[in-house]
């Protein structure tokens, strides 16, 4: 009897062991299946247009160069909506099908894509707001101080206008597309700069195409004259190509002309003496933290330390932000800023049309 009875512990320990290490067997192959789908994740990039030259050439290579270094396992799904909100709001659905863990999306139109957002979210995807803060449900957004931005190309006209700055000077003001929420804190911050100082005597959206921004400015110009326009703000370079033209078809010529995003035919201009100043938002810390944050969600990680202040949105959501620093460039300081980050090369601005003024501003 007794010996059965060890037999009968025996057997039920045996079988009670046997069934943990099924069961530990299971949670393991869950764990692994967990952090398979963190490390072999599936990253969306959505971007707004081609138009702007920053995308395609420096923040898609960026990010992805990132997400490789972080997540050897991971690819990046990428689209481009060529200016259209409609087209966003497919490659979100396109996005779903494919499965993706998280989307990293600049918004065409912020208002318009929320319900897309809403659709991804309800998937259990996690959205990251690139660059422009888009409406809905975002779990994390990265963009540079925008309001920042606007003061910074307010300040850097009006020290462009020197001793003309005066409340009689009158300024032609073309803003960015009212769809994208960064225009408006571009817009806040220079008005906060210009407000007081100078009469804004003409103050138009540009809708971010240089054609439009042209067309604005040469009506300003019939409006108020030629003599009398003391200088202009453009919110981004792209439009400040199309009123450096309209301004050169005028006749206009030696007032500033502001920009952003420090493209490079809007770093010529300066050398040029055609523009006066661009912000420069440096490409890679922005992608890279947009990377950053992309994996980390992916793989269930915790943001806050990278995400360290909030920003609300249009739809009144509160988003865990990471902000980084703009920076005014002049001709004053093309070499220790985009030259000295790599953006580009001594030999890729001093092109043939630009070799003496280059050599004039010490680039040569």
């Amino acid at each position: 009897m007794r010996r059965a009875a060890v037999a009968l512990i025996a057997t039920t320990m045996a079988v009670s062991m046997a069934a943990c290490g099924k069961a530990g067997d299971d949670k393991k192959s869950d764990s692994s299946s967990s952090s398979s789908g963190g490390t072999n994740a599936k990253i969306g990039l959505l971007l707004p247009d081609s138009v702007t030259t920053r995308y395609e050439k420096f923040d898609k290579p960026y990010f992805e160069a990132k997400v490789k270094e972080l997540c050897s396992g991971c690819t990046v799904e990428y689209n481009n909506a060529n200016a259209s909100a409609a087209t966003q709001a497919q490659q979100v659905s396109s996005m779903i099908t494919k499965g993706v863990k998280v989307i990293v999306i600049s918004a065409q139109d912020s208002a318009a894509i929320k319900s897309s957002i809403q659709q991804a979210v309800n998937k259990g995807i996690k959205v990251v707001a690139y660059d422009r803060l888009a409406q809905g449900p975002v779990s994390a957004y990265v963009s540079f101080d925008n309001v920042e931005v606007g003061k910074l190309q307010g300040e850097a006209l009006l020290t462009s206008l020197g001793s003309k700055a005066t409340t009689k000077s009158k300024i032609v003001m073309i803003n960015g597309d009212d769809a994208d929420p960064n225009a408006a804190m571009f817009k806040k911050g220079a008005h906060e700069a210009l407000d007081g100082k100078v009469d804004i005597a003409y103050e138009q959206s540009g809708l971010w195409k240089d054609t439009v921004a042209n067309q604005k400015v040469t009506a300003a110009i019939t409006q108020l004259g030629a003599k009398n326009i003391a200088g202009v703000y453009s919110a981004n370079d792209g439009m400040a190509g199309g009123i450096a033209t309209a301004l050169k078809g005028a006749g206009i010529s030696g007032i500033p002309l502001t920009g952003q995003d420090a493209e490079l035919a809007g770093i010529q201009r300066i050398v040029a003496g055609t523009q006066s100043s661009t912000v420069y938002k440096a490409f890679k810390p922005e992608a890279e933290a947009a990377a950053t944050l992309a994996v980390d969600l992916a793989q269930g990680k915790s943001i806050t330390s990278l995400a360290t202040t909030t920003q609300t949105s249009g739809s009144g959501n509160k988003v865990p932000s990471q902000l980084l620093v703009p920076v005014s460039v002049t001709k004053a300081n093309i070499k220790d800023t985009v030259i000295k980050d790599g953006l580009y090369t001594v030999a890729q601005i001093c092109t043939a049309d630009y070799a003496a003024a280059c050599k004039k501003a010490g680039l040569s």
